[in-house]
């Protein structure tokens, strides 16, 4: 995660003048004040009847509604308790929903010495059919992330352009500018809904964009991860409604929709940091000395770590743009628990894929995880531990095949991001072959799966906005691309690719974010080369998109990717293979790669414990078929995936 207009619309004029919190009049129609009081906005907006959990935590801002009393009225809704802020502006209601609620419209009142000041209606909505059952992402599926500013727009421009040299022409506005690479590009939702058929005809089953609820900061706002409103998709991108019609389509095209957020931090344009409802809501508050992250992960296993260290990387701010939340506050950590649900429930999401996973308080991640799995037991969350040790990834995934950690700390995180893995794999390819170097890497570090609880639910990736592009990683040479992104399809993994990976998008040679995270070709009316339709690409680009799309179409109905168990051969003079299997079948998954500059003659009598009978072979991406003898023949520099039939 690193910091980095569509028009100044009403609502984003009324963040930046300064009043406390926007309000979505199509969501919260506030009734008329009773007296001078008023409620200006309640979260979560709405709810289900038949969750799990049948407490609901709703946060009431208004000017002075602390002070007062509350009531609710609905059959089956108990009002427990409410619980006042620090502010004199919130009020937390706490409420028991009976199993038999129906859905409807309940009553919310709040009352000043018995009498009502102030009320506003609330809607249940009922659950839908088969919610709680909802398939998450796994080793299935491929995961295409991209970055909704740069990926592609449509319909309405997206805001004010900026000055010559940069600068907005209004102050707190983040300006448009293509050619600023830390400025808005304009991507939105539209645009993104417009190439759906592009992103499901290339093989891929989920898409993961990067953060679109609002970032209203003054500028390096086009990445997303400095969230000034939690329940608000940017205006800058579209709406609420577009974002549910967006997952809504991409479900009908056969694709899953995971949702970027961020438990870690906010930005500092919240209307929180202005009037913050506790006093203890996030770490360091304002008026305090500015105290950043000392980003010393490894000091929350370290057994001999001083605890302030620990407490130093996960109380500290991630940026001065980026004030630290605090979830030991039980009612930030209930707002944050239940801001994840219903993303879930209201937009039918398959999984969540949690940012800075590791910076925030741990006995929080075990609870939120938990809650959230509670609730969706099919479902599939990933976190973002970005460090290159196993066994520091490994701590943070569920219990499972006898492994547990040593201090008995548990989360309940299916999936993990494999950084160490994809570190290896970058450089894997292009260091030069000697004594446990190049390829003899990637074979040790697939050989580390015994730290996990479950590698195979791991999310492995060949790159992501937070550091070079695979492309310039291998020098754009794309037959190593191909090795690479061939690695990442048929390793056991969740697979994953930034978007441009399949056309060979190169990039800056050094980690420089607004520049990596480029504009999409096409995404754009007027771009000179469009990856949509072909046109202005060059003839490596569309060959290795269509290579992509091929190899990925045929990883859709493998099973033995999917599910297999996995055999793999140490690396012999720039040739490394593995095999995809279930035991007690004959059909195999052979993969192998030629890291060498020459074509290669395989023996492939030295794998008798996987070509255990005659085979035919038939390669996935040309589709010929051949018997596999004792020799195979490998072109230079590539990567040859066979289909294993007796």
């Amino acid at each position: 995660m690193t910091h980095t207009f569509r028009k100044r619309l009403p609502a984003l004029a009324r963040w930046l003048s300064g009043v406390a919190v926007g309000l979505v009049a199509a969501v919260f129609t506030a009734a008329p004040s009773l007296a001078a009081t008023a409620i200006d906005r309640i979260e979560p907006p709405y709810w289900w009847t038949g969750m799990r959990e049948p407490s609901l935590q709703l946060m009431v801002y208004g000017q002075g509604v602390g002070s007062l009393q509350a009531r609710v009225s609905h059959p089956g809704v108990r009002l427990r308790r409410s619980v006042p802020g620090d502010s004199p502006n919130y009020l937390f209601l706490e409420l028991q929903l009976a199993a038999n609620t129906a859905p409807g419209t309940m009553k919310i009142e709040l009352l000043r010495g018995g009498k009502p000041v102030a009320q506003q209606p609330y809607t249940l909505h009922a659950r839908a059919a088969g919610s709680a059952q909802r398939q998450g992402f796994g080793p299935q599926d491929a995961i295409y992330l991209l970055m909704p500013d740069r990926f592609a727009q449509a319909g309405v421009g997206s805001g004010p352009a900026c000055k010559p040299g940069g600068g907005s022409p209004n102050p707190g506005i983040d300006c448009v500018d293509r050619s600023l690479p830390n400025a808005r590009h304009g991507g939105n939702l539209a645009g993104m809904r417009k190439h759906l058929g592009y992103i499901a005809d290339m093989g891929f089953t989920q898409i993961w964009p990067t953060p679109l609820t609002v970032n209203a900061q003054p500028s390096y706002s086009y990445h997303g991860y400095a969230v000034t409103d939690l329940y608000r998709i940017d205006p800058r991108f579209g709406s609420n409604e577009d974002y549910f019609a967006f997952v809504a389509e991409a479900r009908a095209k056969g694709m899953g929709v995971i949702k970027d957020i961020v438990l870690n931090h906010i930005g500092s344009q919240h209307a929180w940091m202005s009037d913050l409802p506790t006093r203890d809501w996030v770490h360091h508050p304002p008026g305090a000395a500015y105290t950043e992250t000392n980003n010393t992960h490894i000091s929350i296993q370290d057994p001999h770590a001083a605890p302030s260290d620990r407490e130093g990387f996960v109380t500290g701010w991630f940026d001065r743009a980026m004030p630290d939340l605090n979830p030991r506050q039980p009612l930030l950590a209930e707002y944050l628990i239940q801001n994840t649900l219903w993303w879930i429930e209201a937009a039918g999401l398959s999984g969540i894929r949690e940012d800075t996973f590791s910076y925030a308080d741990k006995a929080f991640l075990a609870r939120w995880s938990a809650r959230v799995m509670a609730e969706y037991p099919r479902l599939n969350l990933v976190g973002e531990e970005m460090s290159d040790h196993a066994p520091m990834v490994a701590y943070w995934q569920r219990p499972g095949n006898g492994v547990r950690n040593r201090d008995g700390y548990a989360t309940a995180m299916p999936s993990m991001m494999d950084f160490p893995l994809v570190g290896v794999l970058r450089k894997a390819f292009v260091v030069p072959e000697s004594h446990q170097k190049g390829l003899f890497s990637l074979y040790e570090a697939l050989g580390l799966d015994f730290v996990y609880p479950d590698a195979q639910q791991l999310m492995l990736f060949e790159g992501n906005h937070d550091m070079t592009r695979l492309g310039a990683a291998v020098d754009g040479d794309f037959r190593l691309m191909r090795m690479a992104l061939a690695f990442v399809a048929t390793a056991p993994r969740i697979p994953q690719f930034f978007y441009g990976a399949e056309l060979g998008l190169i990039g800056p040679k050094t980690r420089d974010d607004g520049r990596l995270r480029q504009d999409f070709p096409g995404g754009w009316e007027g771009d000179s080369a469009n990856a949509f339709t072909g046109v202005g690409l060059q003839p490596e680009q569309r060959a290795l998109q269509d290579w992509l799309r091929r190899l990925l179409q045929w990883r859709k109905s493998s099973k033995l990717v999917h599910q297999g168990k996995t055999m793999q051969y140490m690396p012999q003079g720039g040739v490394y293979a593995f095999f995809r299997y279930q035991p007690g079948t004959a059909e195999r998954v052979m993969v192998v790669f030629n890291k060498n500059n020459q074509a290669q003659a395989l023996d492939t009598r030295r794998f008798a414990e996987m070509l255990d009978r005659p085979y035919k072979a038939r390669d996935v991406i040309t589709g010929a078929e051949q018997a596999l003898g004792p020799t195979l023949s490998l072109p230079a520099r590539s990567v040859t995936v066979l289909d294993l039939r007796p």
